[in-house]
């Protein structure tokens, strides 16, 4: 195995449960950065989402590590009720520090190279209206709106697509 500390390359890889804590703390940095009144607090025990996310047979977390430190996350699985076809991208952070450095576009390729071997056709996500970032970005990969999902009044989220291409 690389040390990757040593060499200060940039591993994408399956993140380990016992990195629930650091994936948390990343997750928090990256969230409160689109929420104008601040990141709201409802007593979520994030580590532990994170650990479960992690441990769940059915699902992938993904992660960026440069200079052995893990710098963005991905979490995506079939969702519940979703056709074999389809995967959710369920979180997706790059840590601030390290935004339009071309991690979170390397991260997004290592995540659409599993969608496809694992036989998906298409992605889905729900992003925060008040994220424009995240939206401007994924509208760069290719994501757009989804017609079979538009908002609902009141709702804070936009709902996209992604066609995964073939080999």
């Amino acid at each position: 195995m690389i040390d990757e500390r040593a060499t200060g390359r940039r591993v994408i890889r399956s993140v380990l449960p016992a990195e629930a804590g650091t994936l948390a703390a990343l997750h928090h940095r990256a969230r409160s950065t689109y929420y104008p009144d601040g990141l709201p607090e409802d007593g979520t025990d994030w580590a532990a989402v994170w650990r479960t996310a992690v441990e769940r047979p059915d699902g992938h977390v993904l992660c960026a590590v440069e200079h052995g430190r893990i710098v963005a996350l991905a979490s995506f699985r079939v969702p519940e009720g979703g056709g074999r076809d389809t995967v959710k991208l369920f979180q997706f952070h790059v840590d601030p520090g390290h935004w339009r450095s071309g991690i979170g576009t390397a991260l997004h390729t290592a995540c659409v190279e599993q969608w496809r071997a694992d036989g998906h056709r298409d992605a889905v996500l729900d992003v925060h209206v008040d994220n424009e970032r995240a939206q401007a970005f994924y509208a760069r990969l290719g994501w757009l709106p989804d017609p079979h999902n538009p908002p609902a009044e009141g709702d804070h989220h936009l709902f996209l697509r992604y066609g995964v291409p073939g080999e």
